[in-house]
């Protein structure tokens, strides 16, 4: 799918400082990314504290990025979990038509076998009616779905179309380059080893750093996708500080430390997240504050 190449970001759900969504603030959002050309946007992802968000506010902030949207960027809802009839529930009920695809997480907490993981993908890839992107981030789910188990679900069900691969392993990753059907896309969950995976056969990242700097990641990415290494690298490493400090403390707390630096949203985080540390906002502030030309 060419419209998953590239850069996407997974949207934060900007608060206010009385824990209510901030619509403003993610339209702001939503319009810095697209108009620092990121490809697509991802909607209600891990990044977007999607665990503490009612249902009617899933639906504000699904509807908010809809209007803000207005069909420039393909979009990518998130639809997981670790109740197999809840997602497929939801993939039979809701409306999917804005949308160009699901992310859909490997199932967390309950720690399936390879096999559990791949019945769960099997009826979701069977109720959806969008293609379907895996998601693997055992740091999340405490379960790594091997590339034996994405190939052989890339392999039985044509909408399954991609993985963001988040294991932080880039051997893993390679190993689903060279042996996944020629269309599979693998698309990195790790900002630091995206272009490294790009590099190697990737399709792209979904991206957290991206919508605090959509303008430097994205190129970097598709210099990458065009195999211009060396001035990819010149962003990577000019980026690389930043990127460890947004996951030092915990993501979201850092990319929204970055939103509030950049003055376009509060760094305020539901628990049980709190905000970065006083030293931490310091240097990323400083880093913000350097990096506008």
């Amino acid at each position: 799918m060419q419209s998953l190449i590239g850069t996407g970001v997974a949207l934060v759900t900007p608060f206010k400082k009385d824990f209510s969504v901030d619509i403003e603030a993610l339209q702001r959002i939503v319009n810095f990314s697209i108009d620092g050309g990121v490809e697509y946007l991802v909607v209600l992802g891990t990044t977007a504290e999607n665990a503490t968000l009612t249902q009617d506010e899933k639906e504000l902030v699904i509807n908010t990025v809809i209007e803000v949207n207005k069909g420039r960027l393909p979009l990518v809802l998130g639809v997981g979990g670790n109740n197999t009839m809840q997602v497929v529930d939801e993939l039979k009920t809701r409306d999917f038509s804005p949308f160009e695809a699901i992310l859909s997480v490997s199932p967390y907490y309950n720690k399936p076998t390879q096999e559990g993981i791949y019945q769960h993908f099997k009826a979701i890839a069977e109720a959806s009616p969008v293609p379907v992107i895996l998601y693997n981030v055992p740091g999340r789910t405490s379960s790594n779905m091997l590339p034996s188990t994405v190939i052989r679900l890339a392999n039985d069900f044509k909408n399954v179309v991609a993985i963001k691969e988040a294991a932080g392993d880039v051997v893993q990753a390679f190993k689903i380059i060279k042996d996944a059907p020629k269309d599979f896309l693998v698309i990195s969950g790790d900002d630091m080893i995206a272009l490294p995976i790009v590099l190697a056969g990737g399709a792209g990242v979904i991206s957290v750093i991206g919508q605090g700097f959509p303008k430097e990641f994205s190129e970097m990415i598709r210099l990458g996708l065009n195999k211009k290494a060396a001035d990819a690298f010149k962003t990577q490493y000019f980026l690389s500080d930043c990127i460890d400090m947004i996951f030092e403390q915990g993501n979201p707390a850092g990319i929204k430390q970055v939103f509030q630096a950049l003055g376009i949203a509060d760094n305020t985080v539901r628990l049980p997240l709190v905000p970065v540390d006083e030293s931490l906002a310091e240097r990323l502030n400083e880093f913000v504050k350097n990096s506008i030309k």
